[in-house]
């Protein structure tokens, strides 16, 4: 859903893109950051038990995550470094952060271990869906209400809010629901 406002926003992400490439820094520097965040943010989630204020600090920590994946994408697109490379770097982080954040919120003791082992799995079955689905040339970018960036931006909001059971229980849901209309899109799109 995030990736259908892409359009809206063009302009102020050429600048963030802009901003941030005059560093000189590459777009794989920056996919990099997005993943020592999203590490940061496991680790203090993990701690909740040692550290009171765990649910605040990881979802700060996950937000910045979230903004250097935005940014690395705009510093490839501005200095028109796009790659396959870098590309198949930003995804693959993306998936590893997404487990390490899970785990973090299972070692945290955030809820119950089924609800995360569904929250994760199917988090990773939607976005298998997409890249199955591509690799047959059905797109699926912006197909579905729970892609990455809801589902992080959930369990970060409501995290920051005490509510983390019920993030995780959200995005067990949109997961679902997107994982399905995946299927149902692709199933209709392909071209035997």
């Amino acid at each position: 859903m995030l990736n259908n406002l892409r359009d809206s926003l063009r302009p102020h992400l050429e600048r963030l893109g802009g901003r941030f490439a005059s560093t000189g820094l590459s777009p794989n520097f920056w996919t990099a950051v997005g993943l020592g965040f999203a590490f940061l943010a496991a680790i203090v989630y993990g701690l909740n038990p040692q550290l009171s204020y765990a649910p605040v600090i990881g979802g700060i920590l996950l937000l910045a995550s979230g903004f250097f994946d935005v940014v690395d994408g705009q510093v490839a697109r501005f200095t028109k470094k796009t790659s396959k490379k870098g590309g198949f770097l930003d995804s693959v982080f993306d998936k590893v952060a997404e487990v390490a954040i899970f785990l973090g919120i299972l070692i945290g003791n955030f809820a119950e271990a089924y609800l995360v082992f569904l929250a994760i799995t199917l988090s990773l079955m939607v976005s298998y869906s997409r890249s199955r689905a591509e690799s047959l040339g059905v797109k699926l970018q912006g197909i579905g209400i729970g892609e990455r960036a809801e589902r992080l931006l959930i369990i970060a909001i409501l995290g920051i809010a005490g509510f983390m059971q019920y993030a995780v229980i959200i995005v067990v849901i949109i997961a679902a629901i997107t994982f399905i209309q995946r299927i149902i899109v692709t199933s209709k799109n392909i071209q035997e």
